[in-house]
């Protein structure tokens, strides 16, 4: 059953600075193989150029993906298909067993890392098994796990300034600009293929914070 609770007003977090230049390196990550099932939904929505390579993106060295492992917690209590923990299990594979299945309507997922921590990247895996696009995907960061005060760092809605995306075996890998906190939530509302809303994997790369 859908237990689906939109946020109140989300108060962005200032993202916090340590008042020196680290050094930088890529973010790198097990990328999984081309998965194809099913006969894709033509996409008739404005969207992002297909990815068609791992983005060029660099975190601060020691930077690791604080995400795997992590308790996860969703919207719907009644998942349609998977466990929850197979979102931060680090199976990033397309195909039947590797995926989590919430169901219709505006649902979210929230990862606890279990500490607050300094944030640089959130990548998303919803399904690459064929070519669809997530509506209203959102990505919160908050150090509550009620978020009554959080960071968007993410927003493809008709009220956000970010584009929807094909999804690929790349993932979708965003931008956290170093945000302070212990919980991240994601949001969607369906797809351009089922009214389902669906997660392979998601990783939050940063460091605790000091």
């Amino acid at each position: 059953m859908s237990q689906f609770v939109f946020p109140a007003a989300c108060f962005v977090l200032l993202l916090a600075s340590n008042g020196f230049a680290e050094d930088k390196i890529p973010l790198k990550t097990d990328l999984p193989q081309v998965a194809v099932t099913g006969t894709p939904v033509p996409i008739t929505i404005p969207h992002e150029p297909k990815l068609e390579k791992w983005p060029q993106f660099e975190v601060p060295a020691g930077t690791v993906n604080l995400a795997r492992g992590k308790k996860v917690t969703a919207s719907d209590s009644e998942i349609i298909v998977g466990t929850l923990d197979q979102i931060t299990d680090g199976d990033k594979a397309g195909d039947e067993g590797s995926f989590v299945t919430l169901g219709r309507g505006k649902q979210w997922v929230q990862i606890d890392l279990g500490k607050t921590a300094r944030i640089y990247a959130v990548v998303v895996w919803h399904y690459h098994g064929q070519e669809r696009v997530y509506h209203d995907v959102m990505v919160q960061i908050s150090d509550d796990s009620s978020f009554t005060k959080c960071a968007t760092i993410y927003d493809n809605s008709d009220k956000g300034s970010d584009r929807p995306y094909i999804e690929t075996r790349y993932g979708k890998l965003i931008d956290a600009k170093g945000a302070h906190g212990r919980y991240v939530r994601l949001y969607s509302n369906g797809n351009t293929s089922t009214k389902e809303n669906d997660y392979i994997e998601v990783e939050v790369w940063g460091k605790p914070a000091a």
